[in-house]
């Protein structure tokens, strides 16, 4: 049996002798002989845990290459036949034609990181000696030996990566139904009439859902969560104690969509038909954008539907809820309704919503785009476009 004190410690030619490569040594020379190792498994775990390690992802194909001519599944300390001692050809080919350069680079890397040893001859060349039994008594190559010695430190970071992975997936979920119920909270609260700033809890719910990440973690997503759930028990806390005893709701005139002094908050619940011919035709014929557009390029306010938004009716009657909570007058709202009709002034609204905190006055941006449309300067297609394109990037 090759004693690992025989073979050689030093790279060949101009490489140096790291203080990482003495230390990786030490390792695999205090390793306890016998000490298995199921390969795939490490492998895997190695994989795994590849962020943390910082093995560039094409070092794992030729360590996946290496592992592939040790003939055995396990591999066991201390044992001589632990070095392979592939050509450059031959791995090559089973890293999937990687390129010489490349390869010695990558080979590198995995040295660099204590995955494997260079164990080299006098002259460079990997070969093995055998004994007359067919044994192996000398071999130089790579020395896989680090595999089995530190085999139990990436089954360790392998399992609190899946353990943040989890974490992290149910921190996101948990944000989503968090996010979908306050919505939904302060719809009902609106629709229910209950004297309270709106407004102000929707801009608060903006401002926190603005805080998560592109790429949330588990360490960004818990205080979010945490406020969230706060804000949530909040206006569960309003609408349980509103709505225990409910009061009957006054009896509202037909026109009072018309008449912002009756009821401000009953006129922005649910727009009334038009009895303007000439407005319900022109905004017919801008029913230009196919809906599925609008609620692909928005889809923060299908949450504030009482259902499935499947026509511009109830694109309508949603837009008019969400109106109040971004803070826009109904003078603002019945103004664009008027110029731009009020398909249209609904995208708007659905566009405004989607953008979210980006937009510092809503009332005062949905005033221009109706100045801009009064003018001929202003279309739908581009806001949509903008904000299809941004949620690809995002999503990318």
């Amino acid at each position: 049996m090759q004693e690992l004190g025989q073979i050689s410690l030093s790279p060949f030619g101009s490489r140096a002798l790291s203080a990482g490569v003495l230390k990786i040594n030490a390792l695999v020379r205090d390793c306890a002989p016998g000490t298995p190792a199921q390969k795939w498994k490490v492998f895997r775990d190695i994989s795994a845990a590849r962020t943390s390690l910082g093995v560039p992802d094409r070092a794992l194909i030729v360590l996946n290459a290496l592992l592939s001519f040790h003939p055995d599944a396990v591999l066991t300390a201390g044992s001589a036949d632990l070095v392979v001692f592939p050509s450059n050809r031959h791995l090559s080919l089973r890293s999937h034609g990687m390129a010489a350069s490349t390869l010695r680079r990558h080979l590198a890397a995995l040295v660099d990181h204590g995955l494997i040893l260079r164990r080299d001859s006098a002259n460079g060349k990997r070969f093995a000696r055998k004994s007359a039994d067919g044994d192996v008594e000398v071999a130089y190559g790579f020395d896989l030996g680090p595999i089995v010695a530190r085999a139990a430190e990436f089954d360790r970071m392998a399992r609190r990566i899946e353990d943040e992975a989890r974490i992290a997936r149910n921190l996101r979920q948990r944000f989503t139904v968090l996010r979908r119920d306050v919505v939904k909270m302060i719809a009902a609260g609106v629709e229910a009439g209950i004297a309270i700033d709106w407004s102000a809890l929707h801009a608060k719910y903006q401002a926190i859902v603005a805080c998560v990440p592109r790429t949330p973690t588990a360490e960004a997503l818990d205080p979010i969560v945490l406020e969230l759930q706060d804000l949530a028990d909040y206006i569960l806390g309003v609408l349980d104690s509103n709505l225990s005893e409910p009061a009957p709701a006054p009896a509202a005139p037909a026109d009072v969509h018309a008449d912002a002094s009756a009821s401000p908050r009953l006129l922005t619940l649910r727009p009334a038909p038009s009895t303007d011919p000439v407005r319900d035709s022109r905004a017919d014929r801008r029913e230009t954008v196919p809906l599925r557009v609008v609620l692909d390029a928005c889809p923060d306010i299908i949450d504030y539907a009482r259902g499935e938004i499947r026509s511009y009716r109830e694109l309508l009657t949603t837009a008019a809820l969400v109106r109040p909570l971004l803070g826009i007058s109904p003078s603002a709202w019945e103004e664009a309704g008027q110029i731009m009709g009020e398909l249209q002034a609904s995208i708007v609204v659905a566009a405004i919503l989607q953008r979210g905190i980006a937009i510092k006055n809503p009332g005062g941006y949905l005033r221009n785009l109706t100045r801009r449309a009064g003018a001929g300067q202003f279309s739908v297609w581009p806001m949509l476009m903008a904000l299809s394109a941004a949620r690809l990037k995002k999503a990318t």
